[in-house]
């Protein structure tokens, strides 16, 4: 077992080095993403089952190993897939992947995150032991800590792994419809013109005040 373990140790470190190492990062960004679109757009209509379980495959692996682009991601669902289907497949390919994190932490890297992240995982704790899963379902909802670091904070606590995914995957669904919501919009931006059309400025409005939103909705539970 602990040979199993330490493999997978290295191979999870080694594909977070690669990424840094060969700066695949520049890959998960706006620019990039407006830059081929229309060519990736075009793979999909070509290929619309492979082209979603690769978008799938991708955003697994970002956010399974914790690394930037998520959000790049999220938006690139919408621009590629449209409203529903790019709902379906970010709300699924980012619940599993943030699953998948959670358990890393909980069996792999559990003394590595409480030493980074000693301070916050007390906060965390302070949490579960008052609200239970309501509070994840806060977290998600109003993400005081990045996503990533809930996600491996929570791997620290007693919270089943069942509870977590799918209170993770209501809690993120909010959020997800906004940016996707977004990311259909960007889609249509090709001009100067297209960046002050009502529906690209309610979209991006909706970014704004959804933090506020969604804590009104917490509110309102607890």
């Amino acid at each position: 077992m602990n040979h199993y373990r330490t493999s997978l140790i290295i191979v999870l470190l080694a594909g977070a080095v690669v990424f840094f190492a060969l700066d695949l990062q520049r890959f998960f960004t706006l620019d990039m993403l407006k830059a081929q679109q229309e060519a990736i757009a075009d793979y999909r209509f070509g290929h619309p089952v492979l082209a979603g379980f690769l978008y799938c495959l991708i955003y697994v692996a970002v956010t399974g190993l914790s690394l930037p682009g998520a959000a790049v991601m999220t938006l690139a669902g919408g621009a590629l897939f449209g409203l529903l289907w790019g709902t379906v497949l970010v709300s699924f390919a980012s619940t599993v992947g943030a699953t998948l994190a959670f358990l890393a932490s909980r069996f792999l890297f559990r003394d590595s995150v409480r030493e980074h992240f000693g301070e916050r995982l007390k906060v965390i704790d302070e949490g579960m032991a008052r609200d239970g899963w309501l509070y994840l379902l806060t977290l998600r909802l109003v993400p005081v800590f990045p996503f990533f670091v809930i996600n491996l904070l929570m791997g620290l606590t007693a919270i089943r792994t069942r509870t977590f995914y799918w209170v993770s995957q209501l809690g993120m669904l909010a959020g997800t419809l906004v940016y996707v919501n977004a990311g259909t919009q960007l889609a249509q931006i090709d001009s100067l013109a297209g960046i002050v059309s009502p529906s690209v400025l309610l979209s991006f409005a909706l970014l704004g005040i959804f933090p506020w939103l969604a804590r009104q909705l917490t509110d309102r539970l607890h």
